[in-house]
């Protein structure tokens, strides 16, 4: 006699997160309104006061857009079908979600709000969807003028200026991450055989909060059209040109992060950018440098080239966040005035 030794299959379960239902009961949702009520009665139960806080008023305004708009089910279908395939043409390099908050503005407004103007300070910008954490150093020593971008990327730009306070005093070490489109108004994530970064670096201020590196010339572009998020722009008419601009990000202890661009003047879409990043204070001049001695000093293989000059102030920590709260309670006064 055998003995069937073949072991039974795992049995799966569907299993609970272990959270016991509420002390209180919930009336049916026989209306509209009552799923509401119900939803922001349950979020009370919420521990996190700010998780709390932010997810009663995303529901309360979610809903009310919902009502106010008489949303049909074919449209919200096609709402989270719209929304999957934003997350389906996502990778680690293509962030389509960043370029949705873009291009809604969203991205602008939470820079806005969470980076309100000090006095002297250069402005931010928003980060956009291409920046990578594997930019290569640009130069050892930043007096060196190394370059960002390798030879036949655009026309030669040299980038130079200081890193300061609000008070003025010259920031050392700063660490500067930069990239930027080349002239074919693509930037190396998006190239299917890229093996390196290319027109992006970074480096750090000297003694003296000096720093400078060779770029290109950017170049006005639109933003991928390949995907949802530019199907999308097509289909409510709106145009998706980016002026051209040099992102810059600028990072020392004691600080605040910098995110921020600067862009050339002269561009037809600077008052339409598809992501409103341009703000007045961050458009610039460019120089045309045309003596080759010039040139060849400052490490191109020849005349002429763009200078763009610029220093970047930056924000102490403790000023930051005296800027970020005193604006947080005009805001809040502001709703309670017209609520």
């Amino acid at each position: 006699m055998t003995t069937n030794t073949t072991e039974a299959p795992p049995v799966f379960k569907a299993e609970s997160n272990g959270i016991k239902p509420p002390d209180f009961d919930l009336p049916f949702p026989d209306k509209p309104e009552i799923i509401t009520s119900n939803l922001l009665k349950l979020f009370d139960l919420t521990p996190d006061p700010r998780v709390r806080f932010v997810m009663k008023n995303l529901v309360t305004h979610l809903h009310q857009f919902v009502m106010e708009t008489s949303i049909t089910t074919e449209e919200w279908e096609k709402t989270i079908k719209f929304l999957t395939e934003v997350g389906q043409i996502c990778t680690p390099i293509r962030q389509e979600f960043i370029l949705l908050s873009d291009v809604l503005g969203v991205s602008a407004l939470v820079d806005a709000i969470n980076n309100p103007p000090v006095r002297g300070a250069t402005e931010s910008s928003v980060l956009g969807p291409f920046f990578t954490e594997d930019a290569p150093d640009a130069c050892e020593i930043v007096e060196q003028g190394g370059s960002i971008a390798s030879e036949g990327k655009g026309k030669y730009m040299y980038v130079e200026g200081r890193v300061l306070s609000t008070d003025g005093t010259p920031v050392p070490d700063a660490v500067i991450e930069t990239w930027e489109t080349d002239e074919s108004g693509f930037y190396d994530t998006q190239y299917a055989d890229r093996d390196h970064a290319d027109c992006r670096g970074r480096l750090r201020t000297d003694k003296d909060g000096k720093f400078g590196y060779r770029a290109v010339v950017p170049v006005s572009y639109p933003i991928p059209g390949d995907g949802p998020v530019g199907k999308l722009l097509t289909n409510i008419g709106r145009h998706n040109l980016r002026p051209n601009h040099l992102h810059m990000m600028v990072e020392k202890p004691g600080f605040r992060k910098l995110v921020t661009s600067l862009y050339p003047e002269g561009d037809e879409w600077l008052s339409t950018d598809a992501v409103f990043g341009v703000k007045k204070g961050l458009v610039v001049k460019l120089e045309e440098i045309t003596d080759e001695e010039e040139a060849k000093k400052r490490g191109f293989k020849h005349g002429p080239f763009k200078l763009l000059k610029k220093d970047i102030v930056i924000v102490p920590e403790a000023e930051a966040k005296a800027a970020f709260e005193a604006a947080a309670k005009e805001r809040a006064r502001n709703a309670a005035i017209t609520a």
